[in-house]
């Protein structure tokens, strides 16, 4: 058994510290007031058994509150004071170099927290070190300066989670949907350097990639571009590659009929989108940004966004070959075709391309093909996306989505004076979302014990605190002027403002969003009425639960003209610690606090036996009332030989849910090459990932991808998530 100490190293668990300990406070008390070496023995024996049942590595926080515990059931109340003493004088002086602690953990990489804090995130390079000896300079400003102290004790307990703590210190934002069309057609500046208007497609997914890496480097979410802004750009190159083939065989005195010419014309154009689409893949996986991880990209797919027929055939093209070197992958350090995390796809299922005998069918078979093999692309239906948005477009890396604009509504007009505007039109690209603030819901459903009516009220006192918390994100932004990130503010990804203008009529007015988060439905509504999602009354307190969340952010919205949204949370790191929380304060409760996660968002719990339809159709009704961002997910086995029943579920996908996807497993061993799935094993009390073939446990020596939040990580997890991986049902 292992255990984590404050500065998040791991180490063995030692038993004898425990006793060492006790025995310390109980030398310190009266005589008269002192335990027996016995009761010192049982005491640390019935700790050390529940550090073990927890099945994962303990805390020295957590070791300790078990110890106080041990000694308040024993009656022994002046040893209790004793070590309650002591660890208060040991909290006051360790007030002072808690950070730098943790900072010289990081940089020694000791640092367990750390290393499983992001699946894209390699903590042993120097970028990300940086990055996270800043965050952690940021979250101490956060929690001593920065954030009302209710606020910090609320997240560090738990009850909510103010995301990005180590970012809130710089007037930065989440997540954007980058206006490509606008930089592209119009041009930009990147590092003072003008970029005009390119002349061909591979420049413009040349530029695109740098547009790419420096909108990363100046915020810390997701962010989503759209193919369709890059389409017109084949038809540019088309029509020069003709210019040039007809003047080259008019100087060599060459004649060709117009039928060969064109034939030539168009390998020429493909090999021009195979190149511009590899110069996107590779750039998008080898580029490192200023926080130490691959730009967090989105690629949006969807035919019905081109503007003509003609483009909407080159769309296609382009949409084709970005599938085709999915399904390939990207060699690994051995030179072995893997599965990499970015950049993500999103393929929409249309009327066009949904079915046998429509237009666009065999780019939706090439896509099931690249489902089954990387996970990739996920799917987003038109139908029902109109149905509940009225539109159709993309949501940002993270799932998160936009509200609808209301700017021709409300006579808003063009307030981000983007070159691209059209008045009457809708408008998504250049939007972005402020930040995110979680509810544990679990939390709120153990605290009423049972009592519908304490649940209500303490369900009210935490939206009030949210609110709160999810100003703070609000005016942290006020007041940010357009300089603090020009590619972002000033040359168009998201607005053209003068430079020395405050961003503050983009936080207004539905042009940005603030995500209402909450995780943890299932195991929520099992504490309060011990029903599943998927029985009846189960179902019915869920929906009433997502429907008040609902009610709160459309008050808030109402009153302050700032377009709150609920938000379906992808936890990573998060649902270990709240899962953490949850057993420190109510302890181990079956089917509720037993594992060492918790469900995101509206989820099945991924142990619960339903098939892929039945989970696509329970979980839609919740979808629906998560309209600030959500998706749902089916596990599968390795479908590539069952093409059919991955197109059936596509189908299914577009007739019932908004936004869903496909998991399967893509590993590889770089010791004995092994592809097929990396197991996870436990080990003396941890979960470690074991190749089935050979043994090899060697983190470094294996490639394993799988999609944990919504978007796919390619390095490992924090226990929680492993046991959440572990233990998944297959859904088909």
């Amino acid at each position: 058994m292992r255990i984590i100490k404050r500065n998040g190293s791991e180490v063995d668990f030692d038993s004898a510290k425990i006793a060492a300990a006790i025995s310390k406070a109980n030398a310190a008390a009266d005589v008269s007031e002192r335990l027996s070496a016995s009761d010192i023995e049982e005491m640390t024996d019935r700790v050390t058994a529940t550090c073990e049942l927890l099945g994962r590595a303990p805390s020295v926080e957590e070791v300790q509150d078990m110890v106080e515990r041990q000694i308040m059931a024993h009656g022994a109340f002046e040893v209790a004071k004793r070590y309650i003493t002591y660890r208060y004088t040991r909290a006051l002086v360790r007030q002072s170099n808690t950070t730098d602690d943790k900072i010289l953990s990081l940089i020694e990489c000791a640092n367990e927290e750390a290393k499983q804090e992001n699946a894209n995130k390699n903590p042993v390079i120097n970028s990300t070190q940086r990055d996270y000896m800043a965050g952690e300079v940021s979250k101490d400003l956060t929690a001593r300066l920065l954030l009302p102290q209710d606020i910090v004790e609320a997240h560090n307990e738990g009850i909510i989670h103010f995301h990005d703590t180590d970012y809130y210190a710089q007037h930065m934002h989440n997540c954007d949907l980058v206006n490509l069309e606008d930089m592209l057609q119009n041009g930009t500046v990147i590092t003072g350097t003008l970029i005009e208007k390119p002349h061909s497609f591979s420049t413009a997914c040349n530029i695109a990639t740098q547009i790419i890496a420096q909108v990363a480097s100046n915020q810390y979410g997701g962010q989503s571009i759209s193919l369709a802004h890059l389409a017109p750009f084949v038809d540019v190159s088309r029509e020069k590659i003709r210019r040039e083939i007809t003047e080259e065989f008019s100087e060599t005195g060459i004649t060709v009929d117009e039928q060969t010419r064109e034939k030539l014309v168009d390998r020429m154009l493909r090999e021009e989108i195979r190149r511009g689409v590899q110069t996107i893949q590779y750039q998008v996986v080898t580029l490192l940004t200023t926080n130490g991880q691959a730009p967090f990209v989105t690629v949006f797919m969807y035919l019905g966004e081109a503007k003509n027929e003609r483009e909407k055939d080159d769309l296609a093209l382009i949409i084709e070959e970005v599938l085709r070197q999915r399904l390939e992958g990207v060699k690994n350090e051995q030179g072995v075709w893997v599965t990499p995390a970015f950049p993500k796809l999103i393929y929409v299922l249309e009327e066009d391309n949904v079915r046998e005998g429509t237009k666009y069918f065999e780019l939706t078979k090439l896509a099931a093909r690249c489902t089954a093999k990387r996970m990739v692309p996920d799917y987003i239906s038109e139908k029902v996306m109109r149905e509940l948005k009225g539109d159709v477009y993309t949501c940002m890396g993270c799932r998160s989505f936009l509200t609808p604009d209301r700017f021709t509504d409300k006579g808003i007009g063009n307030i981000a004076r983007a070159k691209n505007y059209e008045p009457g039109k809708h408008k998504y690209y250049g939007r972005f979302n402020q930040g995110v603030v979680t509810v544990n819901l679990v939390d709120i459903g153990l605290s009423a014990h049972g009592d519908m009516d304490a649940f209500w009220q303490i369900f009210d006192e935490r939206m009030e605190l949210c609110h709160r918390a999810m100003r703070c994100r609000h005016d942290r932004l006020k007041g940010t002027l357009s300089d603090v990130a020009p590619i972002l503010w000033q040359y168009g990804a998201l607005a053209r403002l003068d430079k020395g203008e405050p961003i503050d009529r983009l936080l207004y007015d539905g042009y940005s969003t603030l995500s209402l988060g909450y995780a943890g439905l299932w195991e929520c509504v099992m504490a309060l009425n011990g029903k599943k999602l998927t029985e009846p009354e189960g179902e019915e307190l869920g929906l009433q639960i997502m429907r008040r969340l609902n009610e709160y952010t459309a008050k808030w919205k109402a009153a302050e003209n700032i377009d709150y949204s609920l938000y379906g949370t992808p936890l990573e790191s998060t649902t270990y610690k709240f899962a953490k929380c949850l057993q420190k304060r109510f302890g181990v409760i079956p089917g509720v606090t037993d594992k060492g996660y918790i469900t995101n968002s509206y989820h099945i719990h991924v142990t619960e036996p339903i098939n892929a339809f039945d989970k696509i159709r329970t979980e839609a009704k919740f979808q629906a009332l998560s309209p600030g961002g959500a998706i749902s997910y089916v596990e599968v086995p390795n479908m590539a030989h069952n093409l059919d029943a991955v197109i059936a579920l596509m189908q299914f996908i577009y007739d019932n849910i908004l936004y869903a996807e496909l998991n399967t497993k893509s590993d590889y061993c770089q010791v004995c090459g092994w592809d097929g799935e990396i197991e996870i094993q436990e080990d003396n009390g941890k979960l470690v990932w074991t190749c089935p073939c050979c043994g090899n446990r060697d983190q470094n020596k294996m490639n394993v991808a799988r999609r944990t939040c919504g978007y796919i990580g390619t390095q490992f997890w924090n226990q929680g998530r492993t046991q959440e991986i572990k233990e998944r049902v297959l859904h088909l």
